[in-house]
C-alpha cells in the first residue's frame, strides 16, 4: 500500500499539468461552429516554421510581430480569431496581445496538431 502513495502522486501531478495544458484552449465543439460561420485561423509560428507545413486556411502573423500585423490585416475587432502554434504556448500570448489591442473575439486553438483536428473536423 506504501508503494502505491507515490504513483498516486505522480498520476495526480500528471492530471494536474494535463488540465492546466489545455485551459484556455477553446473546445473543439466551439471552435467548430466558429469556422462554420467564418472565423479567421492564425498560425503565430515563425515564417520558417509556417512555411514547413501549415493549415490551409490559416495565416501567418508571427506572435513576435501579430500587433503590428493584425491591425492591418483584421480591421473588424469582434472578427472571431482561432489561434495556434506548436504546443499552445505563444497562441496563449499572441491572444493576450490581440485581446490588449481591443479584439473582442480571440481564442486559443492550441498546438497545430491539435488546430489541424478541429479545422478537419468541422
Amino acid at each position: 500500500m506504501s508503494s502505491l502513495i507515490p504513483f498516486l502522486a505522480v498520476l495526480a501531478l500528471l492530471v494536474v499539468y494535463m488540465l492546466m495544458k489545455r485551459s484556455g484552449q477553446v473546445s473543439p465543439k466551439v471552435a467548430a461552429e466558429y469556422l462554420r460561420n467564418g472565423a479567421m485561423v492564425i498560425d503565430v509560428r515563425s515564417l520558417n516554421e509556417f512555411e514547413s507545413g501549415h493549415i490551409l486556411q490559416a495565416y501567418n502573423m508571427p506572435v513576435d510581430r501579430i500587433d503590428i500585423i493584425a491591425p492591418a490585416a483584421v480591421k473588424d475587432r469582434n472578427k472571431v480569431l482561432l489561434l495556434h502554434c506548436s504546443t499552445g504556448a505563444r497562441s496563449a500570448l499572441a491572444k493576450k496581445k490581440l485581446e490588449g489591442l481591443g479584439y473582442k473575439n480571440v481564442f486559443n486553438l492550441g498546438s497545430l496538431e491539435r488546430a489541424g483536428k478541429i479545422v478537419m473536423s468541422r
